[in-house]
């Protein structure tokens, strides 16, 4: 496992949740994680896993799914080697593994393909 994802939970429908995406210093240097952009996926059950956000080597650009957008924030500390995925205004709808990944090509693709380094994910729940 590369990336560790964390901070999923049971949250109410109109909660906040904030997941983080460490990644280990003997797989990313600060260096090289400093220099990736990163995505957040998400897979609800009995469904494929889609695009929810990513954001560029600095955290100076970042682009969202529309389901996230103005609900989720997507930041990073390339210090600490985190990225954070900040959720308000969760919806039933979110509920999903989360996942973190290193993008390895096409700044703006939401393809899972364009993805790797796929770490193991985080359950968020969502009750109404």
């Amino acid at each position: 496992v590369q990336l560790q994802a964390s901070g999923g939970g049971l949250v109410q429908a109109g909660g906040s949740l904030r997941l983080s995406c460490a990644a280990s210093e003997r797989t990313f240097s600060s260096r090289a994680m400093g220099s990736m952009a990163m995505g957040w996926f998400r897979q609800a059950p009995g469904k494929e896993r889609e695009f929810v956000s990513a954001i560029n080597w600095s955290g100076g650009s970042t682009y969202y799914a529309d389901s996230a957008k103005g609900r989720f924030t997507i930041s990073r500390d390339n210090a600490k080697r985190t990225v954070y995925l900040q959720m308000n205004t969760l919806k039933p709808e979110d509920t999903a593994v989360y996942y973190c990944a290193a993008l390895l090509r096409n700044w703006g693709t939401t393809l899972e393909a364009d993805f790797g380094s796929w770490g193991q994910g985080t359950q968020v729940t969502v009750s109404s």
